[in-house]
Formats: C-alpha cells, structure tokens, sequence
C-alpha cells in the first residue's frame, strides 16, 4: 500500500514538473531598452485601469499601481511593453514580470530613453 501512494505521488509530481515551463509565441521579434540587456527601467507607468491578462506572457495589473518599464516591443508587438509590478500578497512583496498593454498605464516619471533595439528570444515569451 505504501508503495503504491509512494508511486502515485511522485507521478503526480513528475506530471506537475513537466508542465511547469512552455514556449509561447513571440509577440514581436525587436524591443526598445535602455541598454543591451534591459536591465534598466526606461520609465515609472501608474495603471489607469485594471488588467486581466489571457495567458501567461502577461502580468495583471489592478488600477493605481506603479509599474516599471523595461522594454517597449516593436513592430507586430508594438502595442505591449514589459515591465515589473509590484504585488502584495498576504503582506509579503512580490514582483512580477511580464508583459502588458501599453493602453493599460500612462507614463509619469521618464527615466532613461529606449534607444537600444535588442532582438527577442523566445525566453522573453517563456512560461513557467
């Protein structure tokens, strides 16, 4: 008996694993960034409005909250940025990385100009 719920548990586990991370399809092939890695927040964007996001790529956002800028896509993606917000979550801060509308926060503090183009790799649109 107990190595049958041994056995059962660690392939429910092994299951779990592996459904951990996958690729998702590129929004766009270039982004914006302040430098060649985006390591460096471009500007500080408050939501105007909440955001319920479709799939993984993309980060919610409620309404009043700051987010950090990283990178702006380009091209076919041109419509979506990347960014942190800062989430708390039973008292703990977590950030969260992601991807969201550009339509869903306004600018309010520039911080460095996006003149780095970078080429996007699928990590950029890795889930995990």
């Amino acid at each position: 008996m107990t190595s049958k719920l041994c056995f059962s548990l660690s392939l429910c586990l092994l299951m779990a694993s592996s459904e951990a991370g996958r690729q998702m399809p590129k929004l766009a092939d270039k982004k914006l960034c302040a430098d060649s890695e985006c390591s460096y927040p471009i500007l500080i964007a408050r939501a105007v409005q909440d955001y319920y996001p479709g799939d993984c790529r993309f980060i919610p956002i409620r309404q009043g909250q700051l987010v950090y800028v990283y990178a702006m896509l380009k091209d076919t993606g041109n419509l979506f940025w990347a960014g942190t917000v800062q989430d708390s979550y039973y008292g703990q801060q977590e950030a969260r990385i992601g991807h969201f509308p550009s339509s869903v926060v306004e600018e309010t503090h520039p911080l460095m100009e996006a003149s780095t183009e970078v080429r996007t790799t699928k990590w950029d649109f890795y889930c995990y």
